[in-house]
């Protein structure tokens, strides 16, 4: 990879030579501008507008143009001696966290290389301290005549570095949101979160630019001379009015994409009106009342049809028993009777025998 900068990370007292290399490619596919009478291509021809012709590019420099319309040249040994150490050197100023980066500062993406054999040894070293430490470094370096930020981390074995915008050219996103309060229920949020399931993670090396695919096609078929394929039928879109039903759909048709069974989502019943709610459950309650008062009352006379036998029953138990007792009463002032008129009999003898008196 060709270089596009070279100068020095420098880490502290340790000076480490580098040269920076992109890190990415641009695969678009780039167009001409042609005249379309006769297919001529359109071309930009660098003119001085003093003297009026055509200059080429050795004689082309910089220049400031002020307020007033004056033109400062500005020479290349101009911007070599500008007085700032990043001129040369990509400054590392502090270590923070990766994730105090925001992405909207995110901007080019450069590798760094080592300079030769002696930038191997502090390479090295500053890249296994990033990895230790899962931090990023900060750093300010000169770069096409002006001042930037970035941010060096580790990819694999090399050191690369994220140009970043300055924190001041970041927009602040006001005006940008709905100006309309809207609130989202616990049911939509829940299909949301299903439809994220369903579609789920992707690997990103899967992920390919599909429009330049297409165009290569209508290219190659135009050289040809082959008939240009028809673009499909797009999606017909709309007002989406039913937000539930198109979240519903969503998550069926993503399920079927990938070859599962479609979703099953039930939907919430639909609210009834305030008036025919309190009727339908006042019925309910009162069926439900009546069958608990024909289930109390049934309850009810079998526990009177058994306190009847039961009383009965003792009734009757105490009649047999009083008549035992009577009986056996009865009975024993028989048998004291007889005892006691045989005593008196027996009393009655003793007293008439006379006894015999001696002589």
């Amino acid at each position: 990879m060709r270089s596009i900068w070279n100068g020095a990370i420098s880490f502290g007292l340790v000076s480490i030579p580098i040269k920076l290399v992109n890190a990415t490619e641009s695969h678009s596919i780039s167009f001409r501008q042609i005249h379309l009478e006769d297919g001529g291509r359109i071309r930009y021809r660098k003119v001085c507008e003093l003297e009026e012709k055509e200059v080429g590019s050795a004689e082309i420099g910089k220049g400031y143009e002020d307020a007033d319309g004056t033109i400062i040249p500005i020479t290349d040994d101009d911007l070599a001696h500008l007085p700032l150490p990043t001129a040369k050197t990509i400054e590392i100023v502090a270590f923070v966290p990766a994730d105090r980066i925001d992405p909207l500062q995110m901007d080019a993406a450069y590798y760094l290389a080592a300079g030769g054999a002696p930038a191997a040894k502090p390479y090295t070293l500053l890249r296994e301290a990033l990895k230790r430490s899962n931090k990023v470094a900060i750093a300010k370096f000169a770069l096409r005549g002006r001042e930037r930020l970035g941010m060096l981390r580790v990819v694999e074995d090399a050191i690369a570095m994220h140009g970043l915008l300055w924190p001041d050219e970041v927009r602040a996103p006001q005006g940008v949101a709905p100006d309309t309060r809207v609130t989202v229920n616990d049911k939509e949020l829940d299909l949301a979160d299903a439809l994220m399931d369903t579609l789920g993670e992707i690997d990103l090396d899967d992920l390919h630019d599909e429009y330049r695919e297409a165009l290569e096609e209508v290219v190659a078929a135009k050289a040809a001379g082959e008939t240009v394929p028809e673009a499909p039928e797009p999606a017909k879109g709309g007002k989406v009015l039913d937000l539930m039903a198109a979240l519903e759909k969503s998550v069926r048709d993503a399920k079927e994409s990938r070859g599962e069974e479609p979703a099953e989502v039930r939907r919430l019943p639909q609210r009834k009106s305030a008036r025919a709610t309190p009727k339908q459950a006042g019925g309910k309650k009162s069926t439900a009342a009546t069958a608990s008062a024909k289930k109390t009352t049934a309850s009810a006379k079998k526990t009177a049809a058994s306190a009847k036998k039961s009383t009965a029953t003792k009734k009757t138990a105490s009649k047999s028993t009083a008549s035992k007792s009577a009986a056996s009463k009865s009975t024993a002032s028989k048998s004291t009777a007889s005892r006691s008129t045989a005593s008196a009999k027996k009393t009655t003898a003793k007293k008439a025998t006379p006894r015999k008196r001696s002589a």
